[in-house]
Protein backbone atom coordinates (compact mmCIF):
# COMPACT_ATOMS: atom_id res chain seq x y z
CA UNK A 1 0.00 0.00 0.00
CA UNK A 2 1.40 3.84 -0.92
CA UNK A 3 0.49 6.21 1.79
CA UNK A 4 -0.53 9.62 0.92
CA UNK A 5 1.26 12.18 0.67
CA UNK A 6 1.69 16.18 0.99
CA UNK A 7 3.44 18.96 1.15
CA UNK A 8 4.98 20.37 4.10
CA UNK A 9 4.25 23.63 4.13
CA UNK A 10 6.39 25.69 2.18
CA UNK A 11 9.88 23.84 3.12
CA UNK A 12 9.93 22.41 -0.70
CA UNK A 13 9.72 19.11 1.37
CA UNK A 14 6.65 16.33 0.93
CA UNK A 15 5.74 14.00 3.54
CA UNK A 16 3.15 11.23 4.21
CA UNK A 17 -0.16 12.81 5.71
CA UNK A 18 0.69 9.41 8.53
CA UNK A 19 3.31 9.77 10.71
CA UNK A 20 5.14 8.24 13.18
CA UNK A 21 5.12 9.62 16.87
CA UNK A 22 7.91 8.91 18.92
CA UNK A 23 6.74 9.73 22.67
CA UNK A 24 5.66 6.19 23.51
CA UNK A 25 9.02 4.92 22.71
CA UNK A 26 10.79 7.37 24.67
CA UNK A 27 8.89 7.27 28.02
CA UNK A 28 6.07 7.93 30.20
CA UNK A 29 3.57 5.24 28.20
CA UNK A 30 4.73 2.28 30.01
CA UNK A 31 7.49 -0.12 29.86
CA UNK A 32 8.67 -0.20 26.23
CA UNK A 33 11.50 -2.22 25.35
CA UNK A 34 14.18 -1.33 23.01
CA UNK A 35 13.55 -4.26 20.70
CA UNK A 36 9.67 -3.19 20.76
CA UNK A 37 10.42 0.51 20.03
CA UNK A 38 12.64 -0.15 17.75
CA UNK A 39 10.36 -2.85 15.77
CA UNK A 40 7.64 -0.38 15.80
CA UNK A 41 9.87 2.40 14.17
CA UNK A 42 11.42 -0.40 11.35
CA UNK A 43 7.12 -1.23 10.87
CA UNK A 44 6.60 2.27 10.47
CA UNK A 45 8.84 2.79 7.88
CA UNK A 46 8.53 -0.17 5.95
CA UNK A 47 4.80 1.23 5.60
CA UNK A 48 6.17 3.65 4.05
CA UNK A 49 5.60 6.67 6.60
CA UNK A 50 8.43 9.11 5.72
CA UNK A 51 7.12 11.38 8.77
CA UNK A 52 8.94 10.81 12.54
CA UNK A 53 8.12 13.33 15.43
CA UNK A 54 10.14 13.12 18.54
CA UNK A 55 11.59 15.21 21.09
CA UNK A 56 14.76 15.41 22.79
CA UNK A 57 12.51 15.32 26.62
CA UNK A 58 10.97 11.89 25.36
CA UNK A 59 12.84 9.21 27.43
CA UNK A 60 16.05 12.46 28.11
CA UNK A 61 16.97 11.23 24.38
CA UNK A 62 16.04 8.40 24.36
CA UNK A 63 13.56 8.65 21.55
CA UNK A 64 16.04 10.86 19.34
CA UNK A 65 18.78 7.78 19.95
CA UNK A 66 16.36 4.76 19.20
CA UNK A 67 15.87 6.95 15.79
CA UNK A 68 18.85 7.53 14.97
CA UNK A 69 20.09 3.82 15.95
CA UNK A 70 17.05 2.12 13.35
CA UNK A 71 18.11 5.35 10.42
CA UNK A 72 21.71 2.91 10.56
CA UNK A 73 20.68 0.15 10.25
CA UNK A 74 18.23 1.11 6.88
CA UNK A 75 19.20 2.26 3.14
CA UNK A 76 17.23 4.20 1.24
CA UNK A 77 15.90 7.87 0.90
CA UNK A 78 15.71 9.35 5.03
CA UNK A 79 12.86 10.33 6.64
CA UNK A 80 11.84 13.49 7.45
CA UNK A 81 12.54 14.05 11.36
CA UNK A 82 11.63 16.17 13.42
CA UNK A 83 12.24 17.02 17.01
CA UNK A 84 11.57 19.49 19.58
CA UNK A 85 13.25 22.03 22.16
CA UNK A 86 12.70 23.92 25.17
CA UNK A 87 11.71 21.69 27.67
CA UNK A 88 14.49 20.41 29.32
CA UNK A 89 14.69 24.11 30.68
CA UNK A 90 14.36 24.26 34.68
CA UNK A 91 12.29 26.03 35.51
CA UNK A 92 10.66 26.03 32.59
CA UNK A 93 10.08 30.16 31.97
CA UNK A 94 9.91 32.13 29.41
CA UNK A 95 13.38 34.30 30.23
CA UNK A 96 14.94 30.48 29.71
CA UNK A 97 13.87 30.85 25.95
CA UNK A 98 17.43 32.41 24.91
CA UNK A 99 19.38 31.38 21.96
CA UNK A 100 22.12 30.25 23.91
CA UNK A 101 20.05 27.91 26.18
CA UNK A 102 18.24 26.42 22.74
CA UNK A 103 21.03 25.51 20.54
CA UNK A 104 22.42 24.02 23.57
CA UNK A 105 19.65 21.35 23.34
CA UNK A 106 19.99 21.90 19.39
CA UNK A 107 23.30 20.21 19.93
CA UNK A 108 22.46 17.48 21.96
CA UNK A 109 19.63 16.27 19.69
CA UNK A 110 22.09 16.79 16.42
CA UNK A 111 24.50 14.46 18.40
CA UNK A 112 21.74 11.53 19.41
CA UNK A 113 20.26 11.76 16.16
CA UNK A 114 23.47 11.68 14.47
CA UNK A 115 22.77 14.48 11.87
CA UNK A 116 24.41 17.64 11.29
CA UNK A 117 21.47 19.54 11.05
CA UNK A 118 18.13 19.01 11.86
CA UNK A 119 15.12 19.06 9.29
CA UNK A 120 12.91 20.83 11.69
CA UNK A 121 13.13 22.07 15.51
CA UNK A 122 9.75 22.41 17.16
CA UNK A 123 9.54 25.04 20.57
CA UNK A 124 8.21 22.50 22.71
CA UNK A 125 5.24 24.25 23.85
CA UNK A 126 6.99 26.81 25.83
CA UNK A 127 5.56 29.83 28.10
CA UNK A 128 2.48 31.34 26.27
CA UNK A 129 4.91 34.46 26.64
CA UNK A 130 6.90 32.89 24.15
CA UNK A 131 5.01 32.75 21.17
CA UNK A 132 5.09 36.73 21.04
CA UNK A 133 8.77 37.12 21.79
CA UNK A 134 10.23 38.61 18.50
CA UNK A 135 13.68 37.73 20.37
CA UNK A 136 13.03 33.67 20.26
CA UNK A 137 12.63 33.69 16.01
CA UNK A 138 15.35 36.05 15.80
CA UNK A 139 17.50 32.76 17.72
CA UNK A 140 16.14 30.36 15.51
CA UNK A 141 16.92 32.31 12.64
CA UNK A 142 20.30 32.44 13.74
CA UNK A 143 20.57 28.79 14.45
CA UNK A 144 19.29 28.36 11.49
CA UNK A 145 21.63 30.33 9.45
CA UNK A 146 24.48 28.29 10.84
CA UNK A 147 23.34 25.20 9.53
CA UNK A 148 22.64 23.52 12.66
CA UNK A 149 18.74 23.54 11.46
CA UNK A 150 16.64 23.56 8.23
CA UNK A 151 13.26 24.72 9.79
CA UNK A 152 11.92 26.09 12.91
CA UNK A 153 8.04 25.41 13.85
CA UNK A 154 5.67 25.53 17.17
CA UNK A 155 4.10 22.91 19.23
CA UNK A 156 1.30 24.48 21.54
CA UNK A 157 -1.05 24.00 23.94
CA UNK A 158 -4.01 26.59 22.56
CA UNK A 159 -5.37 28.37 19.47
CA UNK A 160 -4.18 31.37 20.63
CA UNK A 161 -0.66 30.78 20.71
CA UNK A 162 -0.85 29.14 17.61
CA UNK A 163 -2.08 32.03 15.92
CA UNK A 164 0.43 33.83 17.30
CA UNK A 165 2.90 31.86 16.54
CA UNK A 166 1.89 31.94 12.73
CA UNK A 167 2.71 35.62 12.33
CA UNK A 168 6.46 35.28 12.44
CA UNK A 169 7.22 34.69 9.00
CA UNK A 170 10.75 32.08 9.89
CA UNK A 171 7.32 29.78 11.42
CA UNK A 172 6.72 26.33 8.65
CA UNK A 173 4.92 24.05 11.03
CA UNK A 174 2.33 24.28 13.57
CA UNK A 175 2.09 21.15 16.03
CA UNK A 176 -1.48 21.12 18.01
CA UNK A 177 -3.97 18.47 19.59
CA UNK A 178 -6.42 17.58 17.03
CA UNK A 179 -8.79 14.72 17.50
CA UNK A 180 -12.39 13.49 17.78
CA UNK A 181 -12.57 15.33 21.72
CA UNK A 182 -10.53 18.66 20.42
CA UNK A 183 -12.18 19.66 17.25
CA UNK A 184 -11.67 23.44 17.62
CA UNK A 185 -8.69 24.14 15.69
CA UNK A 186 -10.89 23.42 12.73
CA UNK A 187 -13.53 26.53 14.25
CA UNK A 188 -10.61 28.93 15.11
CA UNK A 189 -7.21 28.08 13.66
CA UNK A 190 -6.86 25.97 10.56
CA UNK A 191 -7.99 28.32 7.66
CA UNK A 192 -5.25 30.75 9.18
CA UNK A 193 -2.96 27.84 9.19
CA UNK A 194 -3.65 27.68 5.21
CA UNK A 195 -3.36 31.29 4.43
CA UNK A 196 -0.07 31.26 5.58
CA UNK A 197 1.19 27.99 3.90
CA UNK A 198 1.95 26.46 7.35
CA UNK A 199 2.12 22.95 8.07
CA UNK A 200 -0.02 21.50 10.49
CA UNK A 201 1.29 18.69 12.53
CA UNK A 202 -1.82 17.05 14.37
CA UNK A 203 -0.94 15.28 17.73
CA UNK A 204 -2.74 12.95 20.41
CA UNK A 205 -4.91 12.25 17.87
CA UNK A 206 -6.42 8.98 19.69
CA UNK A 207 -6.86 11.19 22.73
CA UNK A 208 -3.80 9.34 24.67
CA UNK A 209 -5.72 5.90 23.63
CA UNK A 210 -9.59 6.06 24.58
CA UNK A 211 -10.18 6.65 20.62
CA UNK A 212 -9.50 3.25 20.05
CA UNK A 213 -12.59 2.04 22.35
CA UNK A 214 -10.34 -0.37 23.99
CA UNK A 215 -10.60 1.26 27.31
CA UNK A 216 -13.48 1.24 30.13
CA UNK A 217 -13.74 2.41 33.51
CA UNK A 218 -11.93 -0.57 34.92
CA UNK A 219 -9.20 0.29 32.57
CA UNK A 220 -5.76 0.52 34.62
CA UNK A 221 -2.22 2.28 33.93
CA UNK A 222 1.34 1.49 35.14
CA UNK A 223 2.41 4.45 37.50
CA UNK A 224 4.99 5.43 34.71
CA UNK A 225 1.92 6.13 31.91
CA UNK A 226 1.02 9.57 31.82
CA UNK A 227 -2.45 8.70 31.84
CA UNK A 228 -2.02 7.53 35.76
CA UNK A 229 -0.01 10.17 37.14
CA UNK A 230 -1.15 13.50 34.78
CA UNK A 231 -4.57 13.14 34.98
CA UNK A 232 -5.11 16.78 36.17
CA UNK A 233 -1.84 18.25 34.71
CA UNK A 234 0.29 17.57 37.33
CA UNK A 235 3.58 16.77 35.38
CA UNK A 236 2.42 19.06 32.35
CA UNK A 237 -0.55 20.46 30.32
CA UNK A 238 -3.39 18.17 31.26
CA UNK A 239 -4.57 18.60 27.84
CA UNK A 240 -1.45 16.35 26.42
CA UNK A 241 -3.33 13.22 28.89
CA UNK A 242 -6.81 12.23 27.56
CA UNK A 243 -6.79 15.04 25.35
CA UNK A 244 -8.31 17.15 29.19
CA UNK A 245 -11.26 15.23 28.51
CA UNK A 246 -12.65 13.67 32.04
CA UNK A 247 -12.10 10.09 31.47
CA UNK A 248 -16.33 9.26 32.02
CA UNK A 249 -17.15 11.92 30.14
CA UNK A 250 -14.70 10.59 27.18
CA UNK A 251 -16.05 6.81 28.22
CA UNK A 252 -19.33 7.59 27.26
CA UNK A 253 -18.62 9.82 23.97
CA UNK A 254 -17.04 6.76 22.35
CA UNK A 255 -19.88 4.82 23.10
CA UNK A 256 -21.85 7.17 20.81
CA UNK A 257 -19.42 7.39 18.70
CA UNK A 258 -19.63 3.37 17.69
CA UNK A 259 -22.33 3.40 15.52
CA UNK A 260 -20.42 5.83 13.23
CA UNK A 261 -17.25 3.55 12.87
CA UNK A 262 -17.44 2.18 9.50
CA UNK A 263 -17.65 -1.59 8.64
CA UNK A 264 -15.11 -3.32 9.09
CA UNK A 265 -12.85 -0.90 10.14
CA UNK A 266 -12.06 0.13 14.13
CA UNK A 267 -12.27 2.83 15.56
CA UNK A 268 -9.31 3.93 16.18
CA UNK A 269 -9.21 3.94 12.23
CA UNK A 270 -12.28 6.06 12.42
CA UNK A 271 -10.65 8.60 14.11
CA UNK A 272 -7.30 8.86 12.50
CA UNK A 273 -9.35 9.19 9.20
CA UNK A 274 -11.53 11.47 10.45
CA UNK A 275 -8.50 13.88 11.16
CA UNK A 276 -7.10 13.18 7.84
CA UNK A 277 -10.78 14.54 6.30
CA UNK A 278 -9.13 18.14 7.02
CA UNK A 279 -6.94 19.24 3.81
CA UNK A 280 -5.67 21.79 6.69
CA UNK A 281 -3.76 18.58 8.40
CA UNK A 282 -0.59 18.16 7.09
CA UNK A 283 0.10 15.03 8.89
CA UNK A 284 -0.97 12.72 11.66
CA UNK A 285 1.01 11.36 14.33
CA UNK A 286 -0.31 8.74 16.29
CA UNK A 287 2.00 6.77 18.55
CA UNK A 288 2.74 2.79 18.74
CA UNK A 289 4.65 0.81 20.87
CA UNK A 290 5.33 -2.14 18.84
CA UNK A 291 4.39 -3.12 15.12
CA UNK A 292 0.97 -4.43 15.63
CA UNK A 293 -0.32 -0.93 16.53
CA UNK A 294 1.33 0.59 13.76
CA UNK A 295 -0.38 -1.75 11.21
CA UNK A 296 -3.48 -0.58 12.43
CA UNK A 297 -2.65 2.83 12.27
CA UNK A 298 -1.59 2.04 8.43
CA UNK A 299 -5.23 1.24 7.46
CA UNK A 300 -6.75 4.59 8.02
CA UNK A 301 -5.05 6.44 5.33
CA UNK A 302 -6.78 3.53 2.84
CA UNK A 303 -10.30 3.76 4.76
CA UNK A 304 -12.81 5.17 2.24
CA UNK A 305 -13.91 9.05 3.07
CA UNK A 306 -16.15 9.34 5.45
CA UNK A 307 -19.29 10.97 4.68
CA UNK A 308 -20.99 14.47 5.69
CA UNK A 309 -23.47 13.18 7.55
CA UNK A 310 -20.83 10.68 9.90
CA UNK A 311 -18.91 13.96 10.07
CA UNK A 312 -21.98 15.87 11.49
CA UNK A 313 -22.96 13.24 13.91
CA UNK A 314 -19.13 13.26 15.16
CA UNK A 315 -19.25 17.45 15.12
CA UNK A 316 -22.57 16.87 17.48
CA UNK A 317 -21.23 14.45 19.47
CA UNK A 318 -18.72 16.89 20.44
CA UNK A 319 -20.66 19.46 20.69
CA UNK A 320 -23.11 18.12 23.14
CA UNK A 321 -20.47 15.98 25.30
CA UNK A 322 -17.12 17.40 24.73
CA UNK A 323 -16.74 21.41 24.16
CA UNK A 324 -18.18 22.30 27.50
CA UNK A 325 -15.00 20.53 28.94
CA UNK A 326 -11.78 21.77 26.89
CA UNK A 327 -13.19 24.76 24.15
CA UNK A 328 -12.63 27.48 27.18
CA UNK A 329 -9.14 26.12 27.68
CA UNK A 330 -7.40 25.57 24.83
Amino acid sequence: MTLTTTAFGRTGKTTTRLGFGAWAIGGTWGDVTLDDAKAALHAALDAGMTFIDTADVYGDGRSERIIAEVLSERSGARPFVATKAGRRLSPHVASGYTQANIEAFIDRSLQNLRVECLDLVQLHCPPTAVYSSPAIYDAMAAIKAKGKIAAYGVSVETIAEATEAIKHPGVVSVQIIYNLFRQRPAQAFFKAAQAANVAVIARVPLASGLLTGKMSAQSQFAADDHRSFNRNGEAFDKGETFSGVPFDVALQAVEELRPLVPQGASMAEFALRWILMEQAVTVVIPGAKNPAQVQANVKADALAALSPATMDAARDIYRRLIAPHVDHLW
